[in-house]
């Protein structure tokens, strides 16, 4: 094995010493669940090569950098580049430069970056997470001012996320309306909340809750043309769809097309995110709008603002009806 490069050792080469992920790292160090083979590789690894996150830590609070850091899932992603523009609008007005980490959705990646973000002893950091919120206890141990954005995954941090709850539950009720009974939910597996906002609304209407009405896909297109071809494929007697972003919503709309399935005669579609080629479309697509600048501009001035701060800002969604839903078909799909 070659030794470590030189310099500060980083979270990433323990991780590769002890020959697990580097959110497995993370976790252990931060005093998280891990089994005791693992945590001792871990230990012994960060022994052997000298990382010590604790005197980060005292780094961190002797000697700020200022600034935002800033992660998101994916920066060509329109909603999440309208975040970042948010967050950019509100922290030129401070004077406080912002860098961006894209974390691709991959928790793995993200523990990466926060580590990186440890070792730079950046003063705050607004983040849409991927994970379930433990790797985010080392950088609150070392004292980071952290945000969370779209996402909230730990109580103990502020956040600023979209009414998702009732976005989702107005658009089933929309759908529920137009007689449609079998409605299918295409998500990312970091959209637990939304997905369980689906569910909380499909059980108040009394409608069919099958476990494969809820589809999952990773975070790259593939994936997500992968999902929503599948489900049109192998549920002909789904006949509205809810995709939770609009990297979803543009792979039903592909494999719809690809798949001669007609939208709405054969299928409704409703997407999260009114993006600009959602109006373009034919047919033009009715969305869940969110109010993705204002949710990162919000989540700026939270990291910025000194003394008392919300534990959570709910920011509302709009149903925005175009033309493609109509009402259920009488048979189902061949």
């Amino acid at each position: 094995m070659s030794g470590p490069s030189q310099g500060r050792i980083t979270i990433k080469e323990v991780a590769e010493a002890a020959g697990v992920g580097v959110a497995t790292v993370s976790r252990v160090l931060s005093g998280g669940s891990a089994s005791a083979e693992t945590r001792e590789k871990v230990l012994a690894a960060a022994a052997r090569l000298d990382y010590r996150p604790s005197a980060l830590g005292r780094n961190l609070r002797r000697r700020r950098t200022g600034g935002i850091g800033l992660l998101v899932p994916d920066i060509t992603d329109s909603f999440y580049a309208r975040l970042t523009d948010g967050v950019l609008s509100c922290a030129r007005s401070y004077g406080e430069p912002v860098t961006v980490g894209v974390t691709g959705d991959d928790p793995e990646r993200e523990a990466e970056l926060i580590g990186t973000l440890i070792e730079q002893s950046m003063d705050r950091v607004i983040a849409v997470p991927s994970g379930d919120g433990e790797m985010w206890a080392p950088a609150l141990r070392a004292g980071l001012n952290v945000v969370f954005a779209d996402r909230r995954v730990r109580t103990d941090v502020p956040s600023v996320v979209p009414d998702d709850r009732a976005g989702v539950l107005t658009a089933v009720e929309y759908l529920a309306g137009l007689g449609h009974r079998k409605i299918a939910y295409i998500g990312r597996h970091a959209q637990s909340q939304r997905v369980a906002a689906f569910r909380a609304a499909i059980a108040s209407l009394g409608l069919p809750a099958d476990r494969d009405l809820v589809v999952h896909a990773r975070s790259s297109r593939d994936s997500a043309y992968a999902a929503a071809a599948g489900l049109l494929q192998h549920r002909p007697d789904v006949t509205a769809v809810i995709a939770g972003g609009n990297v979803l919503g543009e792979a039903a709309v592909l494999a719809a097309r690809e798949l001669d399935v007609r939208i709405p005669r054969d299928v409704s579609l409703i997407m999260f995110d009114d993006v600009p080629w959602a109006e373009l479309c034919s047919p033009p697509l009715t969305v869940i709008a969110q109010p993705a600048q204002d949710i990162g501009y919000r989540a700026a001035e939270l990291v910025l603002r000194h003394g008392r701060r919300p534990p959570a800002v709910t920011l509302p969604t709009q149903l925005v009806v175009r033309a493609s839903c109509g009402p259920k078909v009488s048979s189902p799909r061949r």
